[in-house]
């Protein structure tokens, strides 16, 4: 597989960003803490999930926009 396995799209008009998971879209988030319960929901736990997000890691791939920022520019 090319590319990070979690994805989060560039932010939407109306506001949010879709996350993918291997392909498969988890939900929409409007915030880290959205991310964090959609991964923990895809089967990490609570904490690794925090990590990952927090720590900006390289199995997410933010795209169209800065990272942790879920407003439409």
């Amino acid at each position: 597989m090319d590319g990070a396995p979690v994805v989060v799209h560039r932010p939407r008009g109306s506001g949010g960003r879709r996350v993918t998971v291997r392909g498969q879209i988890i939900g929409l988030a409007h915030s880290d803490r959205d991310l964090v319960e959609f991964l923990r929901q895809s089967g990490l736990d609570e904490m690794t999930a925090e990590d990952m997000v927090a720590g900006d890691s390289v199995m997410i791939e933010w795209r169209g926009g800065r990272p942790h920022l879920y407003e439409a520019a």
